[in-house]
């Protein structure tokens, strides 16, 4: 699968022209997981972690976040309806 990761942080280490991230692992978490855990919490533990439910789009830094099973996707393609 070739994947594409937009950022639009541009002082990250990882951060590339054409708002390109070029990590290459990422970690996507909840909102109040990010703030209630110190920074060293990053991609290379996310096998260790548990994984939480957001609810919608707002409870994550995850732009892209779409419900499992919604009708607001078709397949893997990106269709939001909200």
């Amino acid at each position: 699968m070739n994947q594409h990761i937009h950022c639009i942080v541009s002082d990250c280490h990882y951060y590339e022209s054409g708002n390109k991230c070029v990590a290459n692992e990422i970690l996507v978490a909840t909102d109040q997981f990010g703030a209630s855990q110190p920074e060293q919490v990053d991609a290379q533990m996310a096998m260790k972690l548990t994984p939480e439910t957001a609810g919608n789009c707002m409870e994550t830094c995850c732009k892209s976040y779409i419900p499992k099973n919604s009708n607001f996707t078709s397949s893997d393609s990106v269709k939001k309806m909200q």
